[in-house]
């Protein structure tokens, strides 16, 4: 009616979906608090939460602008949630400007959100994503006679 399982010597093996979540587990934010100021470009692909102030271009895949936060440059991330102060550009996809956010400055985005109360000087650009094109059917070659 019941068997025990035979022992083995073998170790149990790692199944490849545990290594595949470990490596796209969340990465905990980077933070520039209120008392710092950084002169020169930020580059990276993780997250930024900044609250003090950046006098350079940023380049991550995800920024908060705290209420305290201040960039003196270009922005580019996936997305851009501003609380703080931009005097510059901003390229991403999505964009939230917060009721407390100042950004003097371009907004190139697919998707933004304005709340009431930010500012807001400069120009809106939508992304203009590529038209799919059409695979053109070859033409029939002359027949010489």
């Amino acid at each position: 009616m019941f068997s025990k399982a035979a022992k083995t010597d073998k170790a149990p093996e790692l199944s490849t979906t545990v290594g595949d979540a470990a490596r796209k587990a969340p990465k905990a934010a980077s933070l520039i608090s209120q008392d710092l100021t950084v002169e020169g470009a930020i580059v990276g692909e993780g997250e930024l939460h900044l609250d003090g102030v950046i006098r350079g271009d940023v380049r991550v895949g995800r920024l908060t602008l705290g209420d305290t936060g201040h960039v003196e440059g270009a922005i580019q991330a996936e997305t851009v949630d501003v609380r703080g102060r931009v005097i510059g550009s901003i390229t991403a996809k999505q964009v939230r400007l917060y009721g407390t956010a100042y950004v003097d400055g371009d907004i190139t985005h697919e998707q933004l959100s304005v709340e009431t109360g930010a500012f807001f000087q400069g120009r809106s650009l939508k992304f203009q994503r590529p038209a799919p094109v059409a695979l053109a059917a070859p033409e029939p070659e002359a027949q010489s006679a």
